[in-house]
């Protein structure tokens, strides 16, 4: 029996993943964010609602914050604290793992091989689903799409994401991103079915996509809006089901949040956190350790969120200069290379003595497929046609972006980007494999290699930043260095 590419292509994947995680099967976490999903997940799995930070996980973070919850409002030792700084999704996910599994130290283990068989290979096929959507429902003549090209340009890019050397390890990781990736190209899956055919049932399971999709990481917001206002543009009234869908799914946790801090609240209480550590005054526009340690010890969700707004406001209003400096190195470090998690591994010991040579090659292993794959993006992206869909594209491109760019940014949060940058590098591909490049980007070949030489300009200023660390990295006590994440 002939076994269909998806399923072919979800079995590689899924192998490929599978081997970090065997590797690796007595890893445990850190504390960090990821300490906090295993906490909320532990609560629920409990039945004990979405809390954290009861008696027993502050005795694990004593040496390093000092919490003061006497006088927390409904904190509970043995519970903890009801929160909402988090977002649901994940801790839920992470819950439901536990509730099989147990909450032994093997549950780390059994999260992360769900995350690859549910999560991580999933990946590949979507994006060569989301790939021949894209183009068969595009406003192309068959002559410049044949089929057969719509094929290679959609096997091509699942290939990519399959074999993605940072999306191979991310499993490891207990982080909100592993179930965003999967919802965010299932969302757009279906964003580009209700386009082109707003049938009942695409658009219902449209909205309630992209709500699932915003209680992983309410950033993606500012794209459900205008994604909204676009069908809405296109389809009239018809185009409310699934807004409608939308609310149902997303109204229950805002309303739960509400009622937690007596006042209209979103999906997560961080914003105000994250704009803290994005415009203080010793930081660079991404996550810098010291300050993120700030605001920690406010332990009202709510007030945190406020404390660190008005903060932030007071440092653009002290220094505005630094506006527009700090959003330009928030693009940068957004479209950054790959290279803080080897840094910080390595630095800190945890693989070993590693001679310079494999070290490099490591490194390039890990940093060079983001270099190719973007730069064939954005040729690929010069040089398609106006359409519904590629107004989309455009949309999802601007809109994930653009908060980045004014908040916080690293080069992790690229990585949800990377099936869709896969698919437009696919595309340049094949055209340039069949000599059809110049035809297809015509007058926008100019602006593509604008957009080819920023990415050089970002990468090399990069890389001169981090002279210094490099260096230290490669040199005989580089697995010491102790480089802070």
């Amino acid at each position: 029996m002939k076994i269909s590419f998806p399923v072919r292509i979800y079995l590689i994947a899924l192998l490929l993943r599978l081997f970090p995680v065997l590797l690796t099967s007595q890893l445990g976490i850190g504390l960090d964010d990821m300490f906090q999903y295993d906490m909320l997940a532990r609560s629920l799995a409990s039945g004990h609602g979405f809390r954290w930070y009861a008696q027993a996980d502050l005795k694990m973070l004593e040496p390093y914050v000092d919490f003061d919850l006497a006088t927390a409002k409904g904190y509970d030792p043995r519970y903890g604290l009801y929160t909402s700084f988090r977002a649901p999704l994940y801790p839920a996910f992470l819950a439901l793992v536990y509730s099989i599994s147990g909450f032994e130290f093997s549950r780390f283990f059994a999260a992360r091989l769900a995350q690859v068989i549910i999560l991580g290979a999933p990946l590949a096929p979507l994006t060569y689903l989301v790939s021949k959507q894209f183009f068969l429902l595009s406003t192309f003549t068959s002559e410049e799409q044949p089929e057969w090209k719509i094929e290679s340009i959609s096997r091509i890019s699942a290939w990519i994401v399959a074999c993605y050397p940072m999306l191979l390890v991310y499993p490891l990781g207990l982080g909100t991103e592993n179930l965003f990736f999967v919802l965010l190209l299932f969302s757009f899956f279906f964003l580009l079915k209700s386009v082109k055919a707003p049938g009942i049932y695409n658009l219902l399971l449209l909205g309630a996509f992209l709500a699932l999709t915003a209680l992983t990481r309410s950033v993606i917001l500012p794209f459900v809006m205008l994604a909204f206002l676009y069908l809405l543009f296109l389809h009239k009234k018809k185009a409310l089901l699934a807004l409608l869908s939308f609310v149902i799914v997303l109204l229950p946790w805002v309303i739960r949040n509400s009622i937690l801090h007596q006042k209209p609240t979103g999906i997560e209480t961080s914003m105000g956190y994250n704009l803290y550590l994005g415009y203080h005054p010793q930081g660079n526009g991404s996550f810098v350790f010291g300050p993120s340690l700030d605001l920690l010890t406010i332990m009202d969700d709510a007030e945190r969120d406020e404390a660190g707004t008005q903060k932030a406001i007071g440092f653009i209003r002290e220094q505005p200069e630094r506006f527009l400096p700090l959003a330009l190195n928030r693009l940068g470090f957004f479209f950054g290379l790959e290279k803080r998690v080897l840094m910080y591994f390595y630095s800190n010991n945890l693989l070993g003595y590693i001679p310079s040579p494999i070290l490099l090659s490591i490194a390039a292993i890990l940093l060079l497929p983001f270099m190719f794959v973007v730069i064939l993006a954005a040729l690929g992206g010069v040089a398609l046609k106006r359409s519904p869909q590629t107004s989309m594209l455009l949309l999802l491109f601007f809109a994930y972006i653009l908060p980045h760019a004014l908040i916080l940014a690293e080069d992790r949060f690229h990585l949800a980007l990377i099936p869709f940058f896969a698919i437009l590098g696919s595309y340049a591909l094949v055209l340039l494999v069949n000599k059809q490049y110049v035809r297809a980007a015509g007058r926008s070949l100019d602006f593509a290699v604008l957009l080819l030489l920023l990415l050089l300009i970002n990468w090399g200023l990069e890389l001169h930043r981090d002279a210094d660390k490099i260096a230290a990295l490669l040199g005989p006590n580089g697995n010491k260095a102790g480089f802070p994440y």
